[in-house]
């Protein structure tokens, strides 16, 4: 079983793939947009313009798959009640794809060290996404 995000930019999902592939060195592995469906969309579903919005994406970022989308397209994305969570090899990458995500955005917790790991801080990015980027600190071995 796996979970997977699932992101929607509400019309902004073009700009946000480029911001990711720019800050995160994220790939798009895969994009639908709507005029490229199977199925018709429902009437009164997406408003009129809309035919060259992304229908659903796959973005992988490191190891990991998240799948976005334009949703509705009404332009104003809202993500509350969660953060992503990026852990990077060491301080100088998280450094950089902290200022990165920063860019446009507003930082909440500025990147400093922890009891857990050697840089983490939290930013908002320029579409309301919440990252908390990390550097962990090294787990000792057991035994």
């Amino acid at each position: 079983m796996m979970v997977h995000s699932y992101l929607f930019f509400d019309g902004r999902c073009e700009e946000a793939l480029a911001f990711y592939a720019r800050a995160l060195d994220a790939r798009v592995t895969m994009l639908m947009r709507n005029r490229e469906s199977p199925d018709p969309v429902p009437p009164g579903m997406l408003p009129p313009g809309s035919e060259d919005k992304v229908m659903h994406a796959q973005l992988r970022v490191g190891d990991t798959e998240i799948m976005v989308s334009d949703g509705r397209c009404g332009g104003k994305p809202q993500f509350d009640g969660f953060s992503l969570a990026l852990s990077v090899p060491d301080d100088d990458d998280a450094r950089r794809r902290f200022d990165a995500l920063a860019e446009g955005g507003q930082v909440q917790m500025p990147l400093s060290a922890t009891f857990w790991a050697t840089s983490f801080g939290m930013v908002q990015d320029r579409f309301g996404v919440v990252w908390m980027v990390m550097a962990p600190r090294a787990q000792p071995q057991a035994g």
